[in-house]
């Protein structure tokens, strides 16, 4: 059985002594549950040992409100404890002064999904550093990484730093929080009291759930499109549709598992895919389907499209590699259709300027390669290897689970 940070911290009265005497902030969202289902906000309030003063909500809230994409969160009073909750998803994006002042040391209980673009790594990020500035503590309470220790995609170039791309990390990371918030630290030479309640029974490399806690724990979505464990596991590679005008299936009841478009041939495009790199169609089941989206792309308009399974017996969590997937589907999209309008023009996470797909990705290595006709699939394998190789070692030193 696996056992959380913060279920060991409520269990062990030991790993608690460090924090008596301090106050403490809490981290958390809609998925920060203990092992009995209650949040951890409530849990760690009822610790007479515990001094909690304050919470922090990332994106989408502390108790998990919030839809889409920028639709920000207010600062507010628990309703239940009474305690300020600090939005870092309204006005502040970084921790004020002031928030920092209300606390000694914050405790971190974030679900994260394995992807880069995910922005509670980047708040994450930024309290780490606000928090070595500040001489606050952090101490992260480790949770397991959906999509597993595979790591995938490219590193976000320099330059190409935003609120979905916090850093030089890879797509698929690989890494639970608590070794992110190492990596983050080491990476910014940050001095500070960094602390991670490491998991009890985490095992990434295991099947069926390649470290999730299959039939343990249930699925609670760490944001509301984040429905299921296979949307985790296909997020690497579906999180790059929200910079294109194909839908991910927001607005269906499986987001981000799913593309789909009302005026594309998606036989015609599968069939493209085998023929050009049957080794990045390998692993899931890629479903033929379709759906109407009831908000967002394609609203109330019949969607051709294709859905991507990891949850089925023949999943190989090995060859399954969702970024490179979704890649060679706007590869061979691009070739079936050379001149439809793929890339996405909009404000994305409060960029005007640069193109969605290109801060998704950290660069415009991937676009300029789906918009090159002459580019093959063993180009981009051999960038993408080389940022692989680059990526396992640096984080290589920081795995604190075998």
């Amino acid at each position: 059985m696996i056992s959380y940070g913060i279920d060991r911290l409520l269990a062990e009265p030991e790993l608690r002594r460090p924090l008596r005497g301090r106050r403490l902030a809490l981290l958390g969202h809609a998925a920060s549950l203990t092992a009995s289902g209650q949040h951890s906000l409530d849990a760690l309030m009822a610790l007479p040992d515990l001094d909690l003063v304050a919470a922090f909500g990332p994106q989408h809230g502390m108790r998990g409100d919030k839809q889409d994409n920028m639709v920000e969160t207010p600062d507010e009073r628990d309703p239940r404890h009474g305690i300020p909750v600090y939005s870092l998803y309204g006005e502040a994006r970084y921790p004020t002064a002031s928030m920092l002042a209300s606390f000694d040391v914050l405790l971190v209980d974030l679900q994260d999904v394995g992807t880069r673009i995910y922005t509670y790594i980047t708040t994450l990020a930024y309290l780490i550093e606000a928090c070595a500035r500040h001489g606050k503590a952090l101490w992260v309470l480790d949770r397991p990484n959906p999509a597993g220790r595979p790591v995938e995609g490219s590193i976000l170039e320099p330059g190409w730093e935003s609120f979905v791309g916090a850093g030089a990390l890879i797509m698929r990371h690989g890494l639970t929080l608590g070794e992110l918030a190492r990596w983050f630290a080491a990476r910014g030479g940050q001095d500070l009291e960094l602390e991670v309640v490491e998991m009890r029974g985490y095992r990434p490399d295991q099947g069926p759930g390649f470290g999730w806690p299959l039939h343990q724990r249930p699925w609670v979505n760490p944001s509301p499109n984040a429905a299921s464990l296979n949307m985790a596991r296909c997020y690497p590679g579906t999180v790059m549709l929200e910079g294109t005008t194909l839908s991910e299936g927001r607005g269906t009841t499986t987001p981000l598992e799913l593309v789909g478009a009302p005026d594309l041939d998606f036989d015609r495009i599968l069939a493209r895919m085998e023929a050009l790199c049957p080794a990045w169609t390998r692993g899931a089941l890629l479903r033929p389907c379709w759906f109407e989206p009831t908000f967002h792309k394609h609203q109330g308009t019949r969607c051709a499209g294709v859905q991507v399974h990891t949850d089925l017996a023949g999943y190989d969590h090995g060859a399954f590699r969702p970024y490179r997937l979704i890649a060679l589907l706007f590869k061979a999209l691009r070739l079936e259709s050379p001149d439809y309008p793929l890339w996405r023009h909009f404000a994305y996470e409060y960029e005007h300027e640069r193109l969605a797909i290109d801060l998704i990705c950290g660069g415009p290595l991937l676009r300029e390669w789906v918009d090159d006709p002459a580019a093959t699939p063993a180009d981009l394998e051999q960038r993408l290897c080389a940022d692989e190789r680059d990526w396992r070692a640096q984080v290589e030193p920081l795995l604190i689970y075998p």
